[in-house]
């Protein structure tokens, strides 16, 4: 029988059946496991067998999890943790000793942004930012000291894209660690690992989930460096919860049809506000005004649900088209079913400085689109009635 397709494998894989020969795998709400005697216990602790030991340690479910996403990534191994924030501090601090510098695309989330800025320096471990716009200046940024490469792709809040093939060269030729975040995109639309990344890393509370219920974290990718983590984690605490991770499975199953319908949404979002005069920029991958369009196509399948656009007006215009949104909803998250707007500047990225926000493109106008799963004529329907009302 002839290979299956990985998003087959993510359907199928599940955790070994119970002796009540259950089709859905049930939710194994269990602090510790129990076994047959002391041997087996001795067994377990030297990591001489593998089974479950301590849901802090690993858990049915969560392995579930983990194992389906490695075979959308075609990654070796994985590790779940309990949020997205969790996977990338696990990440850093599971790699990076005192010393170490993180050479880090400027445009990144805010809190890694605070992760990178004021909470790593206090162990000791560096940054550097370079430019996605000069890609000729990263060389000059890379030090004895620095141990990995950190990327976003699309980023966020700007969707600006970064070219996954040049950068997994790059790190190679200098021996880096390359970490990519594919939140945005997840495996659906790009696998990081086939360009050269090490590992890649997901906010599952996102676009895994799809439908904003639970919070969850992985990475996958390299199985020595997935060890490095497990092995900080495993000390450290951050487990994902069975019932989280018996979530996200069960999401998994339909991530792909997901993501398609959300970027054929955004991809007609981004055609409808490109036609409105009181816009100055739209931001979509697939959109031929793309500064990196060509490097989108190359990548992606499709072009994701996230779409960013500035309004004429600044700070106020902003705002108020928020307020005059009456579908969509207002909430710090992405990667729903229902659609959602945000205005970066005033909330996700509020704690970088107005210098830091404007190097990455995050003016006080710009507003992010999270495409969800309804008509799409009824999103630009909201969308339009609230940039009219707000002018």
């Amino acid at each position: 029988m002839a290979e299956q397709d990985p998003r087959t494998r993510a359907i199928r894989i599940q955790a070994e059946r119970t002796p009540h020969k259950e089709h859905a795998v049930p939710v194994y709400l269990t602090s510790s496991f129990v076994f047959d005697d002391a041997e087996e216990m001795r067994a377990a602790f030297a990591d001489e067998i593998e089974r479950p030991i301590y849901s802090r340690f690993s858990n049915p479910n969560v392995e579930e999890f983990v194992e389906r996403l490695c075979a959308l990534e075609g990654a070796e191994a994985g590790y779940a943790t309990a949020s997205g924030m969790a996977a990338v501090f696990a990440t850093f601090a599971g790699l990076c000793s005192s010393g170490d510098e993180i050479l880090s695309c400027r445009s990144v989330f805010g809190a890694t942004h605070t992760l990178l800025t004021k909470i790593l320096p206090r162990f000791g471990i560096g940054h550097a930012y370079a430019d996605l716009e000069d890609l000729d200046s990263w060389a000059a940024k890379v030090t004895k000291k620095t141990k990995l490469i950190y990327v976003e792709t699309p980023t966020n809040p700007a969707a600006d894209v970064v070219d996954l093939e040049w950068l997994g060269k790059f790190a190679k030729e200098r021996g880096l660690i390359l970490v990519v975040d594919n939140c945005f995109a997840t495996p659906s639309i790009t696998r990081p690992l086939e360009f050269g990344a090490h590992l890649s890393l997901h906010s599952a509370t996102k676009y895994i989930d799809g439908q904003g219920r639970v919070l969850g974290g992985i990475v996958v990718g390299d199985e020595k460096l997935i060890g490095d983590i497990y092995t900080f984690c495993r000390s450290t605490g951050p487990a994902l919860s069975p019932f989280s991770a018996w979530i996200l499975s069960r999401s998994l199953e339909t991530l792909d049809i997901r993501m398609q319908r959300h970027s054929e949404n955004a991809l007609a979002i981004a055609r409808f506000l490109e036609t409105r005069k009181d816009l100055s920029e739209v931001r979509y991958p697939l959109l031929p005004s793309h500064p990196r369009y060509e490097v989108a196509k190359k990548q992606m399948k499709w072009g994701g649900g996230v779409v960013a656009f500035k309004v004429e007006g600044g700070l106020k215009r902003g705002q108020g088209f928020l307020d005059a949104i009456r579908m969509c909803s207002l909430t710090a998250n992405l990667g729903d079913s229902r659609s959602i707007v945000s205005h970066p500047a005033s909330t996700t990225h509020a704690k970088m400085t107005e210098e830091e926000r404007v190097a990455v493109g995050i003016t006080p106008g710009l507003v992010r689109v999270s495409a969800g799963l309804e008509a799409v004529e009824d999103i630009i329907a909201d969308l339009e009635q609230a940039l009219d009302r707000s002018r």
